[in-house]
């Protein structure tokens, strides 16, 4: 495994999904999010301040439409302030993303989030891990360093029959987001980084990491959820994924949410998104424990810091982009 020469700990990428209380509601098929409820002035002093506590910057993954309305923008800011790096979330939020509107989604999510923030993305995650061989060609063309919405697990079927279960969704809607959290067969992908060949350009896939052999999901979400059954298993659990990866050789790239940081005192709309039962106190007590294990053992470090060193690496495995069209 590779390391810096000032270090002896291998690195572990970390990036934060800003998703907002809109987005969800918009996913869920509650016509209330067309009024844009948002608690992105509550959540982000509160990530910045824990982060801060562990010396920490991550790359924080923004929806451009909420960069489109003048009272985030003193918050959003206030993340490049702070020394952390912005990636594009897409413009909308649609897991279900059509290809034909990947350009507009990447484009205008790209300039608000430069006019805001003063910082041009260079990575991009899909909404709902969503990606597409369109959505790859665009990021290339625009002169994107990195993506990362792969999730090599084999969940992905069951969180979207979860997912369905806790809707309102009419049929249409359902097909819509046939794809929604990926595909049997993307428990198939690499673990560790890899290249894009698109055309004569290479674009960087850093995967969302998920327990080797296993493939399924230890992001901190994951574990929070676990804990709300038991917070010793879940601490074990997060611990062995952890141990598993450096026996594997794989520099973990590991991801927050938004929820992660907010309690069932914060948000009353959200009761239907696991681990929304807790209070922020008990959720932001876990959090400060796993990133403790992590920082332990590794160092930490953003999504954009990590997409240069893998650039000045030996020759990463070349991919050709394989997303089937829904």
């Amino acid at each position: 495994m590779t390391t810096d020469q000032n270090t002896t700990k291998p690195y572990a990428g970390l990036s934060l999904d800003l998703d907002n209380e809109w987005s969800y509601l918009k996913a869920h098929g509650d016509p209330i999010w067309r009024n844009f409820p948002s608690y992105i002035n509550l959540v982000i002093p509160r990530i910045l301040s824990l982060l801060a506590e562990f010396n920490v910057k991550i790359t924080f993954f923004i929806v451009g439409k909420d960069a489109d309305f003048e009272k985030n923008h003193e918050a959003l800011s206030s993340i490049v302030e702070a020394g952390h790096s912005v990636g594009n979330h897409s413009q909308n939020h649609e897991p279900w993303m059509r290809e034909e509107a990947s350009e507009q989604e990447i484009g205008q999510a790209e300039e608000l989030l430069e006019q805001v923030t003063g910082m041009r993305p260079i990575g991009f995650r899909g909404p709902g891990y969503s990606m597409s061989n369109q959505t790859l060609k665009v990021l290339a063309q625009r002169g994107y360093k990195y993506d990362s919405s792969t999730l090599p697990s084999f969940m992905g079927p069951l969180a979207r029959a979860y997912y369905f279960m806790n809707t309102s969704l009419n049929l249409k809607q359902k097909e819509e987001r046939g794809t929604l959290f990926g595909t049997f067969r993307d428990g198939l992908r690499p673990l560790k980084p890899y290249l894009w060949q698109i055309g004569d350009s290479t674009l960087t896939e850093i995967p969302v990491t998920t327990f080797p052999l296993f493939r399924v999901p230890f992001h901190f979400s994951y574990v929070l959820y676990i804990s709300t059954y038991s917070p010793i298993l879940a601490r074990t659990y997060w611990r062995s994924a952890l141990r598993s990866c450096r026996l594997a050789g794989i520099e973990p790239t590991l991801l927050l949410h938004s929820l992660d940081f907010l309690g069932s005192e914060d948000v009353t709309t959200l009761s239907f998104f696991p681990g929304m039962n807790m209070r922020s106190d008990v959720k932001l007590g876990r959090i400060r424990n796993y990133l403790a294990d992590l920082i332990a053992e590794h160092t930490v470090i953003s999504l954009n810091k990590y997409a240069e060193i893998l650039q000045s690496r030996v020759k990463l495995k070349i991919k050709f982009p394989d997303f089937r069209t829904p």
